[in-house]
């Protein structure tokens, strides 16, 4: 297709089209100068695009923003975020008001400054950091493609589309994203491309000379370039791209900040707003005479019936559904179900008193494999994967089968060497509905993913991330891969579970937890080498949920508290074993979820911490560990980087033995003995 010539400035005549598009242009305008901050240039860009998009081909009903079977929408480029609130309102979401408009970037208000999920109605993700909606929205489109596989047309039958920027497709996580669809074959993924190039410092010749087009054709997409401003090309392109075997792009060539006489095609239009003097200018340019924030009511009226023309399409979905026999339609109203059916509890109880009775010495990542064993054919909505480490991650059931492009009815992902693509599209599977999906790599790559897992909790989403070799314990492949400062920085994030489990039966519970948590993401830091296991399994109680408990508590009170995670607990309680010898009694703490043990009754922290002095054991920096030791505490851990060597020659080279514990537990008591005397 051809790129027409373009001439903004010249007023042209008022459509149907024109006048539709330029209501959301002018609430978008209206609500930045308001705020006196925002980014009008891409709503005033691509409100084009998005009125085609929206009047023409998004299947979605106002009324009712869950509807399953809608048409996904993601705004990628999320500092335009006005435009999406424009039409939000425009076709009436419910509590999208002309007064959250006027309140944009506002305390309190629906309406951020970049879309955030579970905040603003209608809004299927939280975008912003640049790269993560179109990632995300891969993983929205595979699970639509995966639960068609399952359920059929008559269930699921919607797109995804996607409005994307240069800064976007600059992001390196883009092209693991777009590699990703590509290989897979996602033809129901529209990726509209606001090719206007200009980004913040300037034109985007300043720093990027790629050819979009045959970059996407390179990884398996249908491409094309349109005038972004012709609704006809718009309408021609969206129809093309959907009947389309391959996912499309759809590159607009836009003007950035359209209708603006003195800010039009330039990087002033981007991030601040337009000033009294050029709003005038725009209005008369595109001869919209209404005063800020005033919408005609016959615009208005079209604009709402485009959000209500849904409704038919949802009610013949429904009646559609309902003729379905309960068979196939039972498991479809479960998949959606967010919650852990009896099969998995049954399941989940049996492999950990399995645990518990046979008492293996392995590593917690095989653990987590044998898990996976027990639960998967009882939880038909988990969904596995690995960034190319099965093998190594242990993250495939016995009983799943890869998905491929022509095979969309597996359950167990091979994302290839994108672990960031990997946390993004699991956020989107998770935010599609319909899966629980998980993912593994190594804990030292959480650097590589960590921008979409810190995502994924601030959007509350349950996705799970299995990461194995998770201390030096990996050995010999060297300090490159032997995360020592992941854990802190992955506990820094709010909201995110971090699991350390410190045996077979912690690794149960642990998974249990993340299964369990609907509102959380979670990381299971799971080891290499072999651990002994140390939980007593007499009871039904998962103790992992409590975050920490106690372990071993000696007769008689403590002299002092060892607190251990993962692979350190049992160096802990040969620790405690060591210092009977010289009659102190140790009491023995395994912490595998600081989280949950923060959650915990201030009685029930101070139970497990007790009074006497603590020592720490983590074979990681301290982060936030002062908190839990006080300022009579110590940690036995890293203070530096790893090394190359076996692990166990690598724990002792680093002091952090069952002998360096009882010692720093020796001088701490000495210390606090000593502070007395002088007290």
């Amino acid at each position: 297709m051809t790129v027409h010539a373009l001439n903004p400035a010249v007023a042209r005549p008022a459509t149907a089209h024109a006048e539709r598009a330029n209501a959301v242009r002018f609430l978008a305008i209206d609500a930045v100068e308001k705020a006196k901050s925002g980014h009008p240039g891409m709503p005033l860009g691509m409100a084009d695009v998005a009125t085609v998009l929206f009047s023409r081909f998004l299947k979605f009903d106002a009324s009712d923003p869950a509807w399953p079977d809608r048409d996904r929408f993601v705004l990628s480029a999320g500092h335009g975020s006005m435009l999406l609130y424009a039409l939000l309102y425009l076709t009436g979401y419910e509590g999208v008001t002309l007064d959250e408009l006027r309140n944009f970037r506002q305390w309190g208000s629906k309406t951020p400054g970049h879309p955030e999920y579970g905040h603003t109605p209608g809004v299927e993700t939280t975008t912003g950091p640049l790269g993560q909606g179109i990632a995300t929205a891969v993983g929205m489109a595979l699970a639509e493609r995966l639960l068609n596989a399952r359920f059929g047309n008559d269930f699921v039958d919607h797109f995804t589309y996607v409005i994307s920027g240069d800064g976007c497709l600059m992001e390196g996580l883009s092209h693991e994203a777009i590699s990703l669809a590509g290989h897979l074959r996602l033809n129901r993924l529209i990726v509209l491309f606001d090719d206007n190039e200009i980004s913040i410092d300037g034109p985007t010749s300043l720093s990027c000379s790629d050819d979009q087009l045959k970059r996407f054709e390179a990884s398996g997409w249908s491409t094309c370039r349109i005038d972004g401003h012709d609704p006809e090309a718009i309408t021609a392109a969206i129809e093309q791209a959907r009947r389309s075997d391959r996912p499309s792009l759809i590159a607009c060539r836009t003007v950035i900040g359209f209708g603006a006489p003195n800010r039009q095609g330039s990087e002033k239009a981007h991030g601040a707003p337009l000033g009294a003097d050029e709003v005038a200018k725009t209005r008369a340019a595109l001869n919209w005479p209404h005063p800020p924030f005033e919408i005609p009511h016959h615009v208005l009226d079209q604009w709402r019936e485009i959000g209500a023309r849904g409704q038919s399409a949802r009610r013949h979905w429904l009646e559609r559904t309902k003729r379905v026999p309960a068979a196939p339609r039972s498991p479809f109203h479960d998949a959606l179900n967010r919650k852990l059916p009896g099969d998995y509890l049954t399941a989940m109880a049996a492999v950990r008193d399995e645990f518990g009775a046979k008492r293996p010495g392995i590593a917690t990542r095989q653990a987590s494999q044998q898990v996976l064993d027990a639960i998967a054919t009882a939880l038909p909505n988990l969904l596995g994967g690995s960034a190319d480490l099965t093998h190594s991650n242990l993250t495939r059931a016995k009983s799943q089968r890869p998905v491929q492009a022509d095979f969309f009815a597996g359950d167990y992902i091979h994302y290839g060497i994108r672990e960031h693509a990997m946390a993004a599209a699991m956020n989107g599977i998770a935010l599609h509905g319909g899966f629980i999906p998980y993912g593994g790599t190594f804990l030292t790559f959480t650097d590589y993913s960590r921008p979409a897992i810190r995502l994924a909790a601030l959007m509350r989403i349950r996705v799970i991330h299995v990461m194995t070799h998770d201390s030096i314990g990996l050995g010999e492949d060297g300090p490159t891969h032997q995360p020592v400062e992941h854990l802190a920085a992955l506990r820094a994030i709010p909201g995110l579970l971090v699991f350390r489990p410190g045996d077979a039966v912690e690794t149960a519970e642990a998974w249990d937890c993340a299964l369990r948590a609907e509102s959380n993401p979670s990381v299971l830091c799971l080891s290499r080498q072999a651990v002994p296991t140390f939980s007593d399994v007499s009871d039904d109680v998962n103790r992992v949920a409590y975050g920490a408990y106690v372990v071993v508590d000696p007769e008689g009170g403590r002299d002092v508290t060892l607190i251990a995670t993962g692979s350190e607990v049992a160096i802990a309680l040969q620790a405690a074993k060591l210092l009977a010898q010289d009659n102190v009694r140790a009491a023995v703490v395994s912490a595998p979820c600081f989280e949950l043990f923060r959650a915990q009754s201030r009685e029930y922290r101070a139970a497990v911490l007790g009074q006497a002095p603590r020592i720490g054991v983590e074979a990681a920096v301290e982060g936030d560990w002062a908190r839990w030791l006080g300022e009579r505490g110590e940690l036995v851990g890293m203070t530096g980087f790893g090394a190359s060597a076996p692990a166990e020659v690598l724990y002792r080279e680093f002091g952090i033995t069952a002998e360096a514990v009882a010692t720093a537990a020796l001088l701490c008591l000495a210390r606090s003995r000593m502070a007395k005397i002088h007290a």
